[in-house]
């Protein structure tokens, strides 16, 4: 019996401990490194799973977007217009001629329904949404579709042409707003998803790169300031939400290149100043906005750099409107502008967009140049009209 026992301790010895060993080592490697198993895991929200590098060690790449996905889709809608038009009357029908076969009567005018589509963001629990301004312009009905199939009639609060914004207005419960990191700044190269109602078709992802930033001078607005992507924006996307990998909301797609063919360029609204113009339309009723009041255009580089101006980008002040908070600093046409509020000046429409960004009753400081004397003239900027004025 004594040797029995002698033996089975020496079998362990020999051949148990190591087991037991290699058991422990793989308990913990499977509970500190789960990425070992083989198994995909979420990392900050994003599913991701092992890829091996070529030194053999491995490394975590993003390998669904479902749970931004999930996130993200319950805020946005799809949109359905409903415009009301009417069609001109056929000159021969004013002609007596032809009207004798109508028993004299006028002829009246025909009328049609003309549909259209897009997409939205629900931005608030009490169902305010976000969405372009020509997606519902003249509209003479709007319904909202829900991602839980829910439909609501929409009215418009109101709209901005000048970033081509609308805020639309649902009175159902049980609504999920769209979430905004407001620490976050888009950089060229960061995943973005597109979600929207491209054709008609239904609530569809696309998914692309920030390819740009602070995009403008292309005709499309006002104020320019987009982010250019190549996620797939189609027609009905317009309105719809620009998301990261986290389902948080980056900007409102708004525009594609070329309308007839996918090239990969659309443009977003930044999400920063879709919601300056939610929380003024919501406030207000429309957006306000700051105003100086002067026509400028920009300085050619060789007379910038003859008056001294390094690096050579100025504004040259071509006409001070009456009345304006410029003509009460005196300010004057032929004035060189380097700098306002301490931000030197780049081009004409960063310049318009810094004093837009500001509120009536803010100061500005403006560096100029004139003649040969450098000042600084101080103003408070007053409140953009409505109607087309000088900047």
């Amino acid at each position: 019996m004594q040797t029995l026992r002698v033996r089975n301790l020496k079998f362990f010895n020999e051949f148990g401990w190591p087991v037991l060993t290699g058991l422990l080592a793989a308990t913990i490697v499977v509970m500190l490194l789960p990425h070992f198993t083989g198994e995909d895991r979420l990392v900050n929200g994003v599913d991701t799973a092992p890829v091996a590098t070529n030194g053999g060690a491995t490394t975590e790449v993003v390998s669904s977007y479902a749970t931004a996905v999930r996130h993200a889709a319950p805020s946005v809608v799809n949109i359905y217009t409903r415009k009301k038009l009417t069609e001109k009357r056929h000159p021969l029908l004013n002609d007596p001629f032809f009207q004798r076969f109508f028993n004299n009567r006028n002829v009246p005018q025909q009328q049609r329904m003309e549909s259209s589509l897009g997409s939205g963001v629900i931005m608030t629990a009490d169902g305010f949404i976000l969405t372009n301004h020509h997606v519902v312009n003249g509209a003479d009905e709007i319904i909202i579709l829900l991602y839980d199939g829910r439909e609501a009639k929409a009215t418009i609060v109101g709209t901005d042409p000048e970033t081509d914004l609308a805020v639309l207005s649902i009175a159902l419960d049980d609504l999920t707003p769209s979430t905004v990191t407001a620490s976050k700044h888009p950089q060229v190269g960061d995943i973005v998803l597109a979600i929207g109602n491209p054709f008609g078709v239904g609530q569809s992802v696309s998914q692309g790169i920030i390819s740009a930033t602070g995009r403008k001078d292309l005709g499309l607005n006002t104020f320019e300031n987009f982010i250019q992507t190549d996620a797939s924006i189609n027609p009905g996307n317009s309105g719809g939400a620009l998301v990261d990998v986290y389902g948080d909301l980056v900007g409102i797609n708004s525009a594609i290149l070329n309308e007839t063919s996918s090239v990969g360029i659309g443009f977003a609204i930044p999400a920063k100043t879709a919601i300056k113009v939610l929380e003024d339309i919501i406030k207000n009723g429309r957006v306000i906005r700051g105003w100086l009041g002067v026509e400028a255009r920009q300085l050619a580089p060789q007379i910038a750099s003859q008056l001294g101006i390094e690096p050579p980008t100025a504004l040259l002040i071509t006409d001070v409107h009456p009345a304006s908070p410029a003509f009460e600093s005196d300010l004057k046409p032929g004035d060189v502008v380097t700098h306002i509020n301490g931000e030197r000046i780049s081009d004409g429409a960063n310049s318009m967009n810094l004093i837009a960004q500001l509120s009536p009753g803010d100061p500005i400081q403006l560096d100029i140049v004139r003649h040969d004397s450098r000042l600084t003239i101080a103003a408070i900027a007053g409140t953009r009209p409505q109607v087309n004025q000088p900047n």
